[in-house]
Parts: C-alpha cells; sequence; structure tokens
C-alpha cells in the first residue's frame, strides 16, 4: 500500500532529509585519508542531534551506528569501523535522520585523494544513473520506468546492476511501499502519482552484479570484489513532476565542487 503524502507532508519530508544533507557536508568536511568510519559517524550523529533530529539508522532493525559506511568493494550497509582509510578509497556514506515524525534518508560515495580514473568513472556514472532515475520519476511513467532508465545507462558503460537491494518508499517509517528496484522493463508497476515520495539509491559496481553478505549480518560485498558505487536522493511528485527533497550541495560546498 503506498502511502500518498499531501503537500504539509512534503515539507516536513524536505526538513528532514535537509538534515541528512546538512550532516553529509559535515562528514564531507573531515572524510580524508587516515580518518575513520567511527570517527565520522560520531561526528554525524552530533550534527543529527544538534539540529534537533533523530538519527534513523541507529537501533533500526538493531543497526548499530549512526551512519551506514561502504568502502571500495562494499556495496552497502558496512558498520563503520577504526581502520583509518587510505589514498584511493571511495567511500559510500549513507545516512538517515527522523525530524518531527518523518526521515529523510540518502547517500553518497566520497573520492579520498588518488582514486583510480576508472573508478572514478563508476562513481561519475552512477550519479549520472540517480539523475536519470529521477528524470523518469513523473506522471506519465510507472515505477519500472525509474529502474530501467537506471539500468540502461549503468550498462551501457558495462557496469554491474544490483539486484537484491532496492530503493523505497520513505515517510513516516523509513522503509515504505513502493520498492524501486534499480532495473526493469518499461512500463511495469504502479502509475507515478502525485503525492509519492521515494528514496531513489542505485548501487552499481564495476565487475559482477552478484554480491555477498559479510558474516557481521550487515555488510554487502560485491561478488568480485571490484569497486561499487551508491548514491541516493529523496524524492517527491509534485505536479506531476519530481522533486528533489534532499541536495548535494552542503557536500559540494565542503569539496569546493562547483
Amino acid at each position: 500500500m503506498i502511502k500518498y503524502k499531501t503537500a504539509e507532508e512534503i515539507e516536513l519530508m524536505r526538513e528532514a532529509a535537509l538534515v541528512v544533507s546538512r550532516t553529509l557536508g559535515e562528514v564531507a568536511k573531515v572524510l580524508k585519508p587516515g580518518v575513520t568510519g567511527l570517527e565520522i559517524d560520531k561526528i554525524a550523529e552530533e550534527c543529527i542531534r544538534d539540529q534537533g533530529a533523530i538519527p534513523g539508522f541507529l537501533g533500526l532493525y538493531d543497526f548499530p551506528n549512526t551512519l551506514c559506511i561502504s568502502p571500495n568493494a562494499q556495496v552497502v550497509h558496512g558498520i563503520p569501523s577504526d581502520k583509518p582509510f587510505e589514498d584511493g578509497d571511495i567511500v559510500s556514506v549513507d545516512c538517515g535522520a527522523i525530524l518531527k515524525g518523518y526521515y529523510g534518508d540518502h547517500a553518497y560515495t566520497f573520492e579520498l585523494g588518488n582514486v583510480k580514473p576508472e573508478v572514478r568513472e563508476l562513481c561519475k556514472v552512477t550519479k549520472e544513473c540517480l539523475y536519470k532515475g529521477i528524470e523518469a520519476t513523473n506522471g506519465s511513467n510507472r515505477i519500472s520506468d525509474i529502474g530501467f532508465a537506471i539500468q540502461q545507462h549503468a550498462e551501457a558503460h558495462g557496469y554491474g546492476v544490483v539486484r537484491e537491494l532496492v530503493g523505497h518508499g520513505i515517510g513516516s517509517t523509513m522503509h515504505e511501499d513502493p520498492q524501486i528496484p534499480n532495473y526493469g522493463k518499461r512500463g511495469r508497476g504502479k502509475k507515478i502519482k502525485n503525492g509519492l515520495t521515494i528514496a531513489i539509491e542505485p548501487m552499481i559496481n564495476m565487475g559482477t552484479e552478484k554480491i555477498n553478505q559479510l558474516e557481521d549480518g550487515w555488510t554487502i560485498l560485491t561478488g568480485d570484489g571490484m569497486p561499487s558505487a551508491h548514491f541516493e536522493h529523496d524524492v517527491a511528485v509534485v505536479n506531476g513532476k519530481p522533486e528533489i527533497l534532499s541536495t548535494f550541495d552542503y557536500i559540494y560546498e565542503a569539496l569546493g565542487i562547483k
């Protein structure tokens, strides 16, 4: 059952999404080689609470931390550790927050130092996949058109599209209907309507689309050990068009990206 949101609810969700956006901006200021996941996890929790919000992931399904931090061949759901990041790493940082009863949830893959050109290209194309999916989130389409757009762009560059993990509806709970796969055929699923609020999150692998799970019960790895990238935005459908509730602007400002 899809929970379509009112204009007032969408504005509350935008506030929650921007809590996450500002938090990822603070992470961007400190994330560099030599820093650990636990260090940025602490910074993120403080930032969320300073904004009057609650960490959305901490304790959710018994997850132990504020951030999911997934470097290199980790796809998503990595648990922050005390291992320092290294020059050349890419690091997916996924963050959630609850404000006024609504969730924000989005993610960015950071490039640390001298990242190999082919890995930078993976990140670039994965971010493009996100915006292709957002563009397809309009009133003339159906849910599967989002995944179709993402899959076409990723596979045109020779990348693997993860099947087992998907985007999702979002609102007063973190995971609502509908599921938003990053692959699919055109014209399938429910019609996209005003008030739909979803988290679109391409998870794109440099090699195989297959994945494995670590014994910690959380961390997802690529099946061949090659890098994976992950970007995520919260999106609402307003007047038949997609409206991005989250923003990467705080990250870009911290990193000096124009």
